[in-house]
């Protein structure tokens, strides 16, 4: 049966259309999106969503777990808490992001993953696997384990996508390294965004990269050099070269809020890639998680005042960038849907509200909250249900 949405505000990229209608078909694709539509005279579902808002799907690119659960853990049932844990936060799809680890450990997550992509889950959808590390440079490491830390080679690569199954859609890795080019023209042929990322790459390294086809940075400004007036680096790179989007944890702390403006400013929300770097703890209360410690929700590596990822979700980085930005969430939403729909090679049927896409959306109330979420329209998250 078909399904209509009426009297919402839909929001897509630059336009809100108050009290505007969303038909979705019978295989939860969308068919028709406006302030009014011509109704087919077969039987329909009619939701309406006076005082709510529509808007597309959250796709988070970089997630590591949520709900006490991790994709290293190389368990069907964390993947599956992960996609319920995230979608009650609007992410209607994710890539699973594995950490630096042994080779062993990390194709038997990618080979779990995998398995799971095929077999789907009840929350937000998997789009992919992103292997964050482990060919990252040992001074940029950030909270990746160093004794794993490790220069590429063509064999290792290769094991990785197969044991993927050709799932991994997005790498995060560091160009400078000794193969670093070499490995991203491998992952380049094998159809896979490449991001530099725990870098330490110098500007002229990075636009060597760029040349090579690398068109993203990971959680920018963390896991890299400092902006310096005479050696930009990577995070210089990201400001200036359009060919790149910048990935950012807009929680307050891993970027100044001030610094999230002003990359909205320079970059645009086209250029702009937001994800929430979540972990294990996201959603748990403040304490000791393994090699990890959360508190007042900032996650460190024990002992130490070194960030280790964070307790974001989605829906509070839309918040925030709301106030950061002073901005409109029409002019904010594509960091958060179509942006990084386009960086994993997605957004021919997902990231946006548009006719022949999937219908993958959001119902938010005049607080910002999450009603509901709807992966191809169904509903995978009801608030109070």
């Amino acid at each position: 049966m078909k399904t209509l949405w009426k009297n919402a505000d839909i929001i897509r990229p630059g336009q809100r259309l108050s009290g505007g209608q969303l038909l979705i078909d019978s295989n939860g694709v969308i068919e028709a999106i406006g302030a009014r539509i011509e109704c087919p005279s077969e039987p329909l579902q009619v939701r309406d969503g006076e005082g709510l808002t529509l808007v597309p799907g959250f796709i988070d690119v970089h997630v590591h777990g949520g709900d006490g659960c991790n994709v290293m853990d190389a368990q069907e049932v964390s993947l599956e808490r992960m996609s319920v844990f995230h979608a009650a936060h609007g992410t209607t799809g994710f890539l699973a992001t594995t950490n630096t680890s042994s080779q062993e450990h990390i194709v038997s997550a990618l080979s779990c993953a995998a398995g799971v992509i095929q077999k789907g889950t009840g929350g937000a959808d998997i789009l992919g696997i992103h292997l964050e590390g482990p060919f990252i440079s040992l001074k940029r490491k950030g909270a990746q384990l160093a004794d794993d830390v490790r220069n590429p080679s063509p064999e290792q690569i290769e094991e990785l996508l197969q044991a993927a199954e050709n799932r991994i859609k997005l790498v995060t890795l560091a160009p400078e390294l000794e193969g670093g080019m070499d490995a991203v023209e491998q992952f380049l042929a094998a159809g896979v965004t490449v991001s530099a990322g725990h870098s330490d790459a110098t500007f002229k390294q990075m636009e060597a990269a760029v040349a090579l086809g690398v068109n993203h940075t990971t959680h920018h400004f963390n896991g890299m050099s400092p902006l310096h007036h005479r050696e930009p680096g990577l995070a210089g790179a990201g400001l200036l070269l359009p060919q790149l989007t910048v990935e950012l944890i807009a929680d307050g702390y891993h970027v100044h809020p001030a610094v999230v403006k002003m990359m909205y400013d320079l970059k645009s929300s086209d250029g702009i890639c937001a994800i929430t770097d979540a972990v294990t703890s996201c959603g748990l209360p403040d304490g000791d998680y393994g090699h990890k410690v959360m508190k007042d929700g900032l996650v460190y590596l024990k002992g130490t005042d070194t960030l280790a990822g964070s307790s974001l979700t989605m829906i509070q980085a839309v918040r925030n960038v709301l106030a950061f930005t002073g901005l409109a969430l029409e002019d904010i939403i594509s960091s958060f849907t179509s942006v990084p729909a386009r960086q994993i090679g997605v957004d021919g049927f997902k990231g946006s509200l548009a006719p022949g896409k999937d219908a993958d959306f959001v119902v938010l109330d005049a607080g910002l909250n999450v009603v509901s979420t709807w992966v191809r329209g169904k509903a995978v998250y009801e608030a109070g249900m």
